[in-house]
């Protein structure tokens, strides 16, 4: 079985190797119960977003990981890769700024549970 920090590793390490953009781990332990850690990343193209996220596939098969699944294969500007204990997604930074999933996730869940 897969370490968690070390399937992270392999993750932004193959994004680094392509040059991603604005790469942002966020840990989501305690927030929701799919995945440990979110990583957000950016892409300077549509190309360069498929190409992100095919790396991230291809660094997991170095080592024997099979992600759970890759949505978006088909989009043009947002590729989701789940690998488990982390899923990944590569946006242009149009469509990330859209969707601000970092701002979404770094709600505190004790704030979002009291009473009004």
């Amino acid at each position: 079985m897969v370490e968690t920090q070390q399937l992270l590793q392999w993750v932004l390490d193959a994004l680094e190797d392509l040059k991603a953009k604005e790469v942002s781990v966020l840990d989501v332990r305690g927030k929701t119960s799919i995945t440990d850690y979110m990583v957000v990343a950016s892409g300077t193209s549509e190309r360069h977003v498929r190409a992100l996220a095919d790396k991230v596939v291809e660094k997991l098969a170095e080592h024997k990981f099979k992600p759970l699944g890759v949505e978006g294969e088909h989009s043009r500007d947002w590729v989701l890769v789940d690998a488990g204990d982390v899923i990944v997604h590569v946006m242009l930074p149009e469509t990330r700024s859209f969707y601000q999933l970092e701002k979404l996730w770094q709600v505190d869940i004790a704030q979002e549970q009291a009473p009004a």
